[in-house]
């Protein structure tokens, strides 16, 4: 046989092998990738499925479902492995309505990206008959057809600017959170100042106002003591809203701003004790509870998810209150576009479904709107979104409630004072003093504060420094620093700059002893560093900007 004929078998077999393998590449792009889209209307969210399959058939390939709003694809949060027969679902809640979307899904088979068809969606619903004015009826003119909202605060109100109410109209503002009381007294007053140049230009110009209150919780542990605090917070609420008249029917409830569970600080400024998860969640249903049963209107409360998840424990109580969610870099445009949810888990905590959701009622999700857009001073605004029809919306405002004599703020309302411990020592040590205050009806004070007042016949120079912090309602631990060797008489004194509750005081005698006078340490001279120019941070790089 000649050598030629000897090959030629060979040389045949070769080329049928070669003519059989393809690259990875080829294989992937001889996959294809479909996409359908189902939805089951209901009258007040549509369940939207989306599903397909991967041709030829492979198995727990990860299918991702990507969203086009604004000229550009991006990936939402859901996502699902082909199954043996290679097809994949993911189901949703529709809560926007009337946008029109793009989806589609894409694979990564054999390293190489594929996408599937484009699918365009408009979440549908089905009718609902009108229970309210049509004169009266809110719009929904926010992304994904819902009702558009904004929250403001003495932020927005820089060099002491008014807000354009008008032009927040005109921009499709139709509700908006006022933040209308405080913890603290200081800052309490600041935003009864704004709050008082708000609401009626708000109302006036057609938009819905609800309320806030930003809460700082006490340092203390035991539940009788959590749950005064928590009350005593409350009747500020309810006070605060008796001044502005009750409620009405251009009026949203009261929301609690629970998002900060630190009680204590070092002297640093870190935390250095924080709330435990069972006296943060007593203290939000007793307050929660108390502002309800008084002004006949269930309260929202505000939070975000993992404050949620991991500060509170899960409480049926809780889980009858309205939630207003923060969580931003989620288009609310996207028809399935779900806040509460958690990449890869599930946050679990009172507002949690079965399926994982999370059954918020406003959804907060930007920090960074365009604040001139809706005639707000300054550069970035909160903006909101309600979930749900014009309907459940006008039904938050029914109730009216008009407060009684006896529900209006006092006036130097008498109190009564308690010095519990006095420490002192000697001058190396603050002198410490631990006071309540109480109300007629033995309640604690709402507001207010205490200091030392020495005796000025014998002055103190220079003059000490004092620091009041307030455990709970009523409770302060006042530390003294800087009073000399000697025997010292003065006056414990509570007072109250919003005028609620009367001025006492409770003498005092304490007796300071000399300390060791402490070694001086030589500070060594070091070289002034070069200032380093710290990097530019865009803190609304990955948020909505509307």
């Amino acid at each position: 046989m000649r050598m030629r004929d000897r090959l030629l078998p060979i040389l045949t077999a070769i080329s049928i092998v070669l003519m059989s393998i393809q690259t990875p590449s080829a294989l992937a792009t001889s996959h294809k990738l479909t996409l359908s889209v189902s939805q089951k209307p209901n009258a007040s969210e549509t369940t939207v499925t989306l599903y397909g399959s991967l041709k030829p058939i492979r198995s727990k390939v990860t299918v991702k479902i990507q969203i086009n709003t604004s000229g550009s694809w991006k990936s939402t949060i859901f996502s699902a492995k082909t199954s043996r027969t290679g097809t994949f679902k993911v189901v949703a809640l529709g809560t926007a309505l009337k946008s029109e979307v793009k989806y589609r899904a894409t694979a990564l088979v054999l390293n190489k990206r594929i996408y599937s068809n484009v699918q365009t969606v408009t979440i549908q619903q089905l009718p609902e008959i009108s229970q309210t004015d049509t004169q009266t009826i809110i719009e929904a003119l926010g992304p994904g057809s819902r009702i558009h909202g904004a929250d403001i605060s003495r932020w927005q109100h820089p060099n002491e600017k008014p807000i354009d109410f008008v032009k927040m109209y005109g921009a499709g503002i139709r509700f908006v959170m006022i933040k209308a009381s405080d913890t603290r007294d200081i800052t309490d007053a600041t935003t009864l100042k704004y709050l008082k140049m708000d609401l009626a230009p708000a109302q006036a110009a057609g938009i819905i106002t609800g309320f806030y209150h930003y809460a700082i919780l006490p340092d203390v542990t035991d539940s009788p003591s959590i749950i005064k605090d928590a009350q005593a917070q409350a009747q500020k609420v309810i006070w605060r809203l008796a001044s502005l008249g009750g409620y009405n029917e251009k009026e949203l409830p009261y929301a609690l701003d629970l998002e900060d569970n630190c009680v204590r600080l070092s002297a640093s400024g870190s935390c250095a004790k924080y709330a435990s998860r069972n006296a943060i969640t007593l203290w939000a249903s007793t307050f929660l509870a108390m502002v309800r049963d008084k002004t006949g209107r269930t309260p929202f409360l505000y939070s975000y998810s993992s404050f949620l998840e991991n500060a509170m424990t899960r409480s049926p109580d809780l889980a009858q209150y309205p939630l207003w969610l923060a969580q931003y870099a989620l288009d609310p445009a996207d028809p399935l576009a779900q806040p509460g949810l958690k990449n890869g888990g599930c946050y679990v905590h009172s507002w949690t479904t079965s399926g994982c959701a999370t059954t918020w009622t406003i959804w907060q999700y930007t920090s960074c709107g365009i604040a001139p857009k809706y005639g707000v001073p300054g550069t970035r605004l909160d903006l909101n979104v309600f979930r749900g029809s014009p309907n459940i919306f006008s039904n938050l405002t029914k109730g009216s409630w008009i407060p009684d004599v006896i529900d209006l703020m006092p006036t130097n309302e008498p109190t009564q004072m308690s010095v519990d411990s006095i420490t002192a020592t000697n001058t190396n040590k603050p002198v410490i003093f631990n006071v309540s205050v109480n109300r007629p009806n033995l309640n604690p004070v709402v507001t207010g504060t205490v200091k030392l007042i020495l005796d000025p016949s014998a002055p103190v120079l220079p003059k000490p420094t004092q620091s009041a912090v307030r455990s709970t309602s009523g409770v302060w631990t006042l530390a003294v620093k800087g009073i000399p060797a000697g025997v010292f008489q003065g006056l414990i004194t509570y007072v109250d700059i919003s005028n609620t509750h009367a001025t006492t005081s409770m003498p005092v005698t304490f007796t300071v002893t000399q300390g060791i006078a402490p070694t001086p340490t030589p500070t060594p001279v070091k070289p002034t560093p070069a200032p380093t120019k710290k990097p530019v941070v865009d803190s609304c790089a990955k948020q909505i900007r509307n």
